[in-house]
């Protein structure tokens, strides 16, 4: 373990023997960091954090931090878990959870970049990537491998689906679904298709999540019932999970940016 004579450690923190902690480092209490880890300068761990193996984390990064909420107070004990082989760049913010109990979660090998926010009861999936100055408010869920562009800007409580794309300086507060590219204003362009390619998912299964999107787009009916309708029919994995997350919606999906004539496919 490589500790700089000015980091800040408190003595209930648990950390891990060959952990690198760089100079003005402040680690709270309750805060347990697995092997192989790196502290960059002045990042700041605070109480109540559980930080997996293999994690970098950047120059003045904040991790557990109060969350923005006037209903938090400070007698709540709240937490942030984040699992293994995570980027966390400079200046990025994780929020713990705004209620007792409750969990804000980034999962294993995903790239928070520079001065990403991540709010409070947050959950971000395995091997989502988050780029510059991405603003994620309270309780937004992003799935697996989904990729953020820089400023892109996430209403509370809204989702962003599995191997979602989604176009810097855009802002949403509707579900973004699985296999999509979004941009604009709750607007999506089209499928994924190079993110698909690159996905390992193979012609078979392109063409379905294609045909699945133009089953929810091309309908005459509202989302939600075009996909309760379209599950009585047989899918693969990857159609279903597409109809399914629009099926359980709270907040509607993003409409289209593109007429309806189109293939519904993206390079």
């Amino acid at each position: 373990m490589t500790i700089h004579p000015t980091a800040i450690i408190s003595p209930h923190a648990k950390l891990a023997d060959d952990i690198l902690v760089g100079p003005g480092v402040v680690i709270g209490e309750r805060v347990e960091i697995g092997s192989g880890c790196v502290l960059q300068a002045h990042s700041v761990i605070e109480s109540d954090t559980t930080i997996g193996s293999d994690n970098t984390i950047g120059y003045g990064a904040v991790i557990g931090a109060a969350p923005q909420d006037y209903a938090h107070s400070a007698e709540i004990r709240s937490s942030v878990v984040i699992g293994h082989n995570n980027r966390i760049r400079e200046y990025a913010t994780i929020h713990r959870g705004t209620k007792d109990g409750t969990v804000t979660r980034i999962g294993n090998h995903c790239f928070l970049m520079v001065g990403v926010h991540v709010g409070h009861n947050c959950e971000i999936c395995d091997s989502a990537i988050v780029t510059n100055n991405v603003l994620l408010a309270g309780y937004v869920q992003v799935g697996e491998s989904a990729v953020l562009g820089g400023g892109a800007v996430f209403h509370q409580f809204m989702r962003i689906g599995a191997r979602a794309m989604v176009a810097g300086g855009s802002r949403f507060n509707k579900d973004i679904p699985p296999y999509t590219i979004a941009d604009s204003y709750n607007k999506i362009h089209g499928i994924n298709s190079i993110g698909l390619k690159r996905a390992g998912l193979n012609p078979i299964q392109r063409l379905e999540i294609k045909r699945a999107f133009l089953a929810i787009y091309r309908s005459n009916h509202p989302f939600r019932i075009a996909a309760v309708e379209a599950l009585k029919s047989e899918w693969g994995p990857e159609a279903r999970e597409f109809f399914e997350f629009i099926v359980s919606s709270k907040r509607g999906i993003c409409g289209r940016s593109v007429p309806s004539g189109d293939s519904g496919e993206t390079e």
